[in-house]
Parts: C-alpha cells; sequence; structure tokens
C-alpha cells in the first residue's frame, strides 16, 4: 500500500471521526432529510464538511496566521454562529410540515448547503481539534501529503453525511405528519440549546 493511500485513509478516518459526534449540525441535517429528502440532507452535510476541509487544510499547511485570526476572534464568530442557531432553532420549531417534501425547491438546495457551511466555519474552536489530530499524523519527507490528507478528511466527512442522509432517507417514507411535527419541535430544541450554550461563554 502506497504512502499516499495510507495518508488518504488517515484523512478519511479523521473526517469521519470528527463529522460523527451528534452536534447542531446532525440534528440538522437528520431533520431537513426527513423533512424534505435525502439530497437536501445530504447538501447540508457536505456544507459541514466543507467547512472541516478548510479547517482541514489551515491546520496541514500550517497557516499559523489564519489560525491566529480566528482564535483572537472567536468571541465574535460564537456570537454570530450562536444567533444563527438561535434562528434555526426557532424557525425549526414552528415549522409545520410539508404534505410533500418532494415539492422542496431546487433553489433551496444551495442555501441548504451554504447554511451548515456557515454554521461550522464560524466555530474556530474546531481548527484546536485538527491541528490537535494532524499534529499526529503528518508524514516527514512527502511534500503532497497535506493535500492528500485534506482531500481525506473531505472524503471521510462527505461520507458520513452521505450515510446519514440516506440512512435516515430509508424510514422517511414511513412516518406521519404527527410524527414530523414532533421531529420538528425536538430538532429545533435542540438547536436552540446548541445556540445558547454558543452565546454563553
Amino acid at each position: 500500500m502506497s504512502d499516499n493511500l495510507l495518508i488518504f485513509l488517515r484523512g478519511f478516518l479523521i473526517g469521519i471521526s470528527i463529522a460523527a459526534p451528534v452536534g447542531p449540525i446532525g440534528v440538522l441535517c437528520i431533520r431537513r432529510t426527513l423533512a424534505e429528502g435525502k439530497l437536501k440532507g445530504f447538501l447540508s452535510g457536505l456544507g459541514a464538511a466543507s467547512a472541516d476541509m478548510v479547517y482541514g487544510a489551515i491546520a496541514a499547511f500550517g497557516l499559523t496566521f489564519i489560525t491566529d485570526l480566528l482564535l483572537d476572534n472567536k468571541f465574535w464568530l460564537r456570537i454570530i454562529g450562536g444567533c444563527f442557531l438561535l434562528y434555526l432553532g426557532l424557525k425549526t420549531f414552528f415549522e409545520k410540515p410539508a404534505d410533500h417534501a418532494a415539492t422542496a425547491k431546487q433553489s433551496g438546495y444551495f442555501g441548504a448547503y451554504l447554511s451548515t457551511f456557515f454554521l461550522t466555519i464560524t466555530n474556530p474552536m474546531t481548527i484546536l481539534s485538527f491541528a490537535a489530530i494532524f499534529a499526529g499524523t503528518m508524514f516527514i519527507g512527502n511534500v503532497n501529503s497535506p493535500i492528500v490528507l485534506v482531500a481525506g478528511v473531505f472524503a471521510g466527512s462527505a461520507f458520513w453525511w452521505l450515510a446519514l442522509s440516506f440512512g435516515v432517507g430509508l424510514i422517511r417514507g414511513r412516518l406521519n405528519q404527527n410524527f414530523m411535527t414532533w421531529i420538528n419541535r425536538i430538532s429545533g430544541a435542540v438547536i436552540l440549546f446548541f445556540g445558547i450554550l454558543a452565546l454563553v461563554p
């Protein structure tokens, strides 16, 4: 097995391990999958995977200036991200389930991607997780290793969101309107909780 393949596989596992814990992004993707279909849920996850890739690149390439800039402004980033979570939580809590999820407009796909990218990128503490993990996974003597590692991170994170959205999508057709209403309320409450946590120092 080549060095590049081993590096890619390590990045792949890092991507899964960072994406897998169920936080506000996971709850949002599950809710969107149930309400609007597998594609909307997957694109929501892909937004988070893209943000993970950006932070992974910052950690892998040692861009200390950007890292310091993010950490110096973590208060404002936390405020912005927390307020956006509160907005999403309230919107989700009071949103009525659609009669036909397939009616979701195609123009909303980019919005689903962008919203989770924004939420993930406004959490600068993620850079610390990547920096700690990458410190033990970088290879010496291979100039392509950071690129391969970051590609693996993106692939692993994207794979997780694909598996989650399609797995949840399999049970979507068996759920009635009343169940979906409670899904919205519970999801909204959880997202609100994470928003409050983000705003509390």
